[in-house]
């Protein structure tokens, strides 16, 4: 409870004019005595009023809140949460609220006022954007009361327990099924090449088309049809795409509000959703984490679900990569023929480690390696040079580019695809060279 500016105007009014009144008296002006006596007596009226109205702002009933918000929130994105006021107030009070969101969440419209009307329920909201991914629980609302006469504020804290789960930024992913699956690739930054060869699985028999080749004439089709008919193939499904994800030190770098891990997650998901619908079946699989995940390939639509189920509270550590123990790991449970997508920023401390823990996985997997590009360097790459200090910085800079060049150039000359992007470009570009393997006859 704390005293409201009505009260402290009152205070500060009474005590001035007694200071006046008393250095007026000190000064031996001539006042009447009654002045001062009706400024005590003012003055202790306050206090005696103060003090009834403080006992009864202890009686006043509390109001009861309800929260409302949605079970799972996306990384970055605004999402509502609404507070249901409820109350026994017989007349109409005025009051604020301020819910305690947890750290990592930031917010927008707090505290709320509302005037509380009797026998009438009461419904506000506020907005929620997550900074961070993981689990999150809601444990305090707060709730400022004001005194019957205005004197006193009361502050009174309720338990309203909830929790949410903040996934990754799925909800691009889901806004794609609105539109076609041609102009939400595009939209993604999705490049589709153009074929080099047909499918390996058969689709379907069909007529003869202008442009056809003669090999997809099938001979017999054609006898009993008096027609030519022609095979048609479709891109080989009902295969396998797992991730090995870097968990490690070297993905807490951080361009913008997302860490290169979340940007990451994200392109993995995004690749997860293409893939799936093309009828291949997902899996993950964890390193330099708190405590390796790992997570089998499986079709379906539901596995998605099951993706960001695992990896909504996975976060990166301090510990450094080790390929050699990630791939061993991941040979002891994958036996069968995947395309291996590896997800790290490559440095060049770990050029022979990397290359030995490849070569061993593409002995039984199609291997590509996806590095995220730290746009920090590039800036200072492209920055004007007038200084000594801005010098040393761009000698640096390009020293270390260059051997990271090195190293991707030694894993392409081991036939090991490389990716080499900015965070926010890494999904699309997984999705082109997924689509691109796709077309050219699989994994």
């Amino acid at each position: 409870m704390k005293p409201s500016r009505l009260l402290l105007i009152w205070l500060a009014l009474l005590l001035a004019v007694g200071i006046v009144l008393g250095t007026l008296r000190a000064l031996e002006v001539d006042i009447p005595a009654s002045l001062i006596s009706i400024n005590w007596g003012l003055l202790l009226a306050l206090l005696a009023l103060a003090v009834l109205d403080a006992l009864r702002l202890q009686r006043l009933p509390t109001p009861r809140i309800t929260r409302q918000m949605p079970g799972s929130l996306a990384l970055g994105r605004w999402g509502e949460v609404r507070l249901e006021v409820e109350h026994d107030f017989s007349e109409p009070t005025h009051i604020e609220l301020f819910d305690h969101p947890p750290a990592g969440l930031s917010f927008e419209n707090l505290p709320l006022s509302i005037e509380l009307q009797p026998g009438r329920r009461n419904l506000l909201g506020y907005r929620l954007r997550p900074l961070q991914r993981g689990h999150f629980s809601f444990a305090h609302c707060e709730v400022s009361l004001p005194s019957p006469l205005g004197l006193w504020t009361g502050k009174r804290l309720l338990d309203v327990s909830d929790q949410t789960r903040v996934y990754p930024d799925f909800a691009r992913l889901y806004g794609g099924e609105l539109l076609a699956v041609d102009n939400w690739l595009s939209q993604l930054g999705v490049r589709q090449r153009q074929r080099r060869g047909q499918g390996l699985e058969f689709h379907q028999l069909r007529e003869f088309r202008e442009g056809d080749s003669l090999r997809q004439i099938d001979w017999k089709a054609t006898a009993r049809q008096r027609t030519p008919i022609a095979r048609e193939y479709q891109d080989e499904r009902d295969q396998q795409v797992i991730f090995l994800l870097d968990c490690g030190r070297c993905m807490r770098s951080q361009d913008g509000e997302l860490s290169h891990f979340d940007h990451a997650l994200n392109a993995c998901l995004l690749l997860s959703y293409v893939a799936l619908r093309q009828g291949d079946a997902v899996g993950l699989s964890t390193f330099a984490s708190e405590q390796p995940r790992h997570l089998a390939p499986v079709k379906g639509a539901g596995q998605l679900n099951v993706l960001l189920n695992t990896v909504y509270d996975l976060g990166s550590t301090q510990r450094p990569a080790d390929y050699q123990a990630a791939a061993n790991q991941l040979l002891a449970r994958q036996k069968r023929r995947a395309l291996v997508v590896l997800v790290s920023n490559l440095r060049d401390e770990v050029d022979d480690e990397l290359l030995a823990a490849v070569k061993r996985l593409s002995t039984q997997h199609r291997v590509m390696v996806a590095s995220l590009r730290e746009e920090t360097l590039d800036a200072l790459r492209h920055a004007p040079v007038q200084t000594l200090p801005e010098a040393l910085a761009y000698c640096g800079t390009v020293s270390y580019l260059n051997e990271q060049a090195e190293l991707h150039e030694r894993l392409r000359a081991h036939g090991v695809p490389v990716v080499d992007v900015r965070p926010a470009e890494l999904g699309g570009e997984l999705v082109t060279r997924y689509l691109a393997l796709k077309s050219a006859g699989g994994f």
